[in-house]
């Protein structure tokens, strides 16, 4: 589709890596230790490696897809163009899926931390639409809003880790005892990494935007890896300083907000209803980037064809993919009114694992004069994904089984219906008289 509407390159270094860090952020930082922590234990540092490792190995591989093929869609282009038609579509749609299940896990999140139980699903069907419609303004308010959002948390971030190094400061470290491993031994330390790599995925939203980046092939790549090493950064801070202050039986036990757990236990009571505010507006900053996110693969699946075609509309002065934005929200707001997704982590992180699998499977395939990285690190993050997947939480894999069984049932009809329509003609008639639809 050579005269299909174009995005707008209007996103510079610092607008792509705002969007990075508010999608890695508002997904991890405030969600991820307690259900990390139920697996790993005390070797909850030790799952964090390893999700950091398979972080880098697959963002190495993106940015290397990103700077050869700077579309929309991210890893969804890239195993179409690479690998074929099939797994850029499993890719493509474990993505779009996982991660508007996340949309609506985040939203309630956010109005988790700010009102009352009955006003939660009100409030977060609120921050979907206002979301998305700053979303619906362009890219560049996105980056704005993303950049502002980013900025706040990480400056009430750095409170936390200065409650928390101060308090260790007067009471001193917490003696030393036997470090016991997992209950579940390797597999919960490595069913640790598969949840906490959830906290990392959020760079995946910069490539999905490759098509409104300037200079992509230098911007997207050092974006990815700048986003990348401030999230690490700050999740090692922050997880070391969780355990020395909480302990891993007591963050594992936590209710719902173990940051605000660490002030109050700082003795900085005055912190919590800050750090939850925080935490909220940092769920508004992953639910901005998932809808960017989102509807830039919905963009790039519907110019194929395998979504409907109508979600390939751009919008002729803000240039964005504005139908697919708007059935992305409708359908995150009817999720969050019929069903609980705060839970979703699993889940999703299944899909994301599936998608970079794609990506970094496509990173092998490209030739020498193409390569910025080894071959060896795309072959270790595929396999870092394959063990991944599979030590996740039983339901999380089940649950996501099933959604990609629906969406290759779905496209198997719709391929075989395709095939059995009679061919059209180059003014768009079919060629027995009947309509092409």
């Amino acid at each position: 589709m050579t005269d299909r509407p174009a995005l707008a390159r209007r996103l510079g270094l610092r607008d792509a890596v705002a969007i990075g860090l508010a999608s890695m952020i508002g997904a991890g930082v405030f969600a991820v230790w307690i259900p990390a922590a139920q697996a790993a234990g005390a070797w909850l540092l030790g799952g964090l490696a390893i999700a950091a490792f398979v972080a880098y190995a697959n963002a190495s591989s993106t940015g290397q897809l990103a700077a050869r093929y700077p579309e929309s869609g991210g890893a969804y282009r890239y195993g179409r163009e690479r690998l074929g038609e099939w797994p850029g579509f499993l890719a493509g749609w474990g993505f779009v899926v996982g991660k508007t299940a996340s949309c609506a896990a985040m939203a309630l999140t956010a109005a988790d931390y700010l009102v009352p139980g009955p006003w939660e699903k009100p409030v977060a069907v609120l921050a979907v639409l206002v979301l998305a419609g700053v979303n619906l303004l362009g890219i560049t308010r996105t980056a704005r809003a993303a950049t502002v959002i980013v900025t706040v948390v990480l400056a009430v971030l750095a409170l936390v880790v200065v409650a928390g190094a101060g308090h260790l400061f007067e009471v001193g470290l917490p003696p030393s005892a036997e470090v016991e491993p997992p209950s579940l031994g390797w597999f919960g330390l490595l069913q640790s990494a598969g949840l906490l790599f959830f906290a990392f995925a959020g760079y995946a939203r910069i490539a999905t935007l490759g098509e409104e980046v300037r200079d992509p092939a230098r911007t997207i790549p050092r974006a990815i890896a700048t986003s990348l090493g401030i999230a690490l950064a700050l999740f090692a801070t922050i997880a070391v300083v969780l355990l020395l202050v909480l302990g891993p039986a007591t963050l594992a036990a936590a209710d719902d907000a173990p940051l605000a757990d660490l002030v109050s236990a700082s003795g900085w009571d005055w912190m919590v209803p800050v750090v939850r505010v925080a935490a909220a507006l940092a769920a508004c900053g992953a639910l901005l980037a998932l809808i960017a996110g989102i509807g830039r693969t919905a963009l790039a699946m519907a110019r194929d064809r395998e979504l409907p075609a109508p979600l390939a509309a751009v919008h002729p002065s803000a240039q964005v993919p504005y139908v697919a934005e708007i059935v992305v929200a409708a359908i995150v707001v009817a999720l969050v009114l019929v069903v609980d997704l705060r839970g979703a982590i699993g889940f999703s992180s299944f899909g994301v694992l599936v998608y970079y699998l794609v990506a970094n499977a496509a990173a092998l395939t490209q030739p020498a004069s193409e390569r910025r990285v080894p071959r060896w690190l795309s072959a270790a993050g595929a396999v870092g994904c394959l063990v991944l997947v599979v030590t996740l939480p039983i339901e999380a894999v089940l649950g996501g089984l099933v959604v990609f069984a629906v969406g290759v049932g779905a496209r198997i009809v719709r391929t075989s219906v395709a095939r059995r329509r009679p061919p059209t003609d180059p003014r768009g008639r079919g060629g027995s008289g009947g309509s092409d639809s």
